[in-house]
């Protein structure tokens, strides 16, 4: 869900016959600590490693698109990887599908060109982050941010005008992990749609920071609560400035839905 400054090299088939393997995964993420693999391996990247080695009898590394974080849900998360197989897309995902918890689905497999990275080649992702107005039933609470009180529809959709656009968004990253080479991000889109008791923000950007889906999300609905204005969150990008009232909203709520190329 976001990129930082570290640069890391793109890995290359590792002998003449690998063959390099694109994979869109959905995820259930309420039980994982995340995408990214480590210590304690109960990651969703750990998960498709282990069934790789068993698949294949290689130990492989894949390269996912960006992280999410722990509890945060995929619909459209993206990887890649290199790997010698010879019985087709369609076989190896079955294969791998097989051994992997029915929280996580392999959508498609298929081969590419040896140049293709899932990371370094997505030209923007797509999240969306839902909410629920009142206490929302067993079968939802999962999977969205329950909020008890009315919002002030009007005043946030003003705000999401203002965040819009090719900017800095210093004041919407993660508090502890601020080591980007630049943190301006083209949002293109910020659309809030709401239906009965159920809203949903999309947010499309050519990159995201670190917790930035997440800060948007908080400041707009504090933006509901007549806590900020638009006007203060156009302040807060020109000053690179975090207040109290930028808070981040639970994980359970947020998607990845998509990854652009």
């Amino acid at each position: 869900m976001y990129s930082v400054s570290v640069v890391v090299t793109p890995s290359v088939p590792k002998s003449k016959t690998s063959q390099r393997w694109k994979c869109i995964v959905a995820y259930d993420g309420t039980t994982f600590h995340g995408w990214q693999s480590q210590e304690g391996g109960n990651t969703v990247q750990d998960l498709i490693e282990k069934q790789l080695l068993k698949v294949t009898g290689q130990k492989i590394r894949i390269e996912g698109s960006g992280r999410t974080d722990s509890g945060v849900h995929a619909h459209g998360q993206v990887f890649h990887f290199d790997a010698e197989w010879k019985h087709g897309a369609e076989k190896l995902r079955v294969a791998l599908q097989t051994g992997l918890p029915r929280s996580i689905r392999l959508k498609s497999m298929k081969p590419v060109s040896p140049k293709f990275h899932a990371r370094f080649d997505a030209k923007g992702k797509v999240y969306r982050y839902e909410i629920y107005l009142g206490e929302a039933d067993p079968f939802m609470a999962a999977y969205c941010w329950s909020f008890r009180r009315e919002l002030d529809w009007k005043a946030m959709l003003a705000a999401a005008k203002v965040l819009r656009g090719k900017q800095d968004f210093w004041a919407f990253s993660g508090e502890n992990d601020r080591t980007y080479e630049t943190t301006v991000r083209d949002l293109r889109r910020v659309d809030l749609v709401r239906r009965g008791r159920k809203i949903s923000f999309t947010f499309e950007a050519d990159g995201f920071l670190y917790k930035m889906v997440r800060s948007l999300t908080g400041a707009l609905i504090n933006v509901g609560l007549g806590k900020l204005t638009a006007a203060e969150i156009g302040v807060l990008i020109k000053t690179r400035r975090r207040i109290s009232t930028v808070v981040t909203a639970p994980p359970q709520g947020l998607f990845m839905v998509k990854v652009i190329y």
